[in-house]
């Protein structure tokens, strides 16, 4: 496991504490699903850019029309 320093404001800081606090989970554990979240987001991109960059631009479109 790794560690990760973090400077954020003081007023932010203590927002995500109290965040944490209400979901009832520690801030390191808050942390650690921001940045699930995150790469989940970038693995669907980057899945997404590659299956376009392979895809039929003509078909693509017909599809497109046919859902106006």
């Amino acid at each position: 496991m790794s560690v990760l320093t973090l400077r954020i404001p003081d007023g932010k800081y203590e927002r995500l504490k109290n965040y944490a606090k209400s979901k009832e989970i520690s801030l390191n554990k808050l942390f650690d699903e921001f940045a699930t979240i995150a790469l989940t987001q970038y693995d669907a991109k980057t899945r997404f850019d590659m299956m376009a960059s392979k895809g039929d631009k003509k078909r693509g479109l017909e599809l497109l029309d046919k859902l106006k």
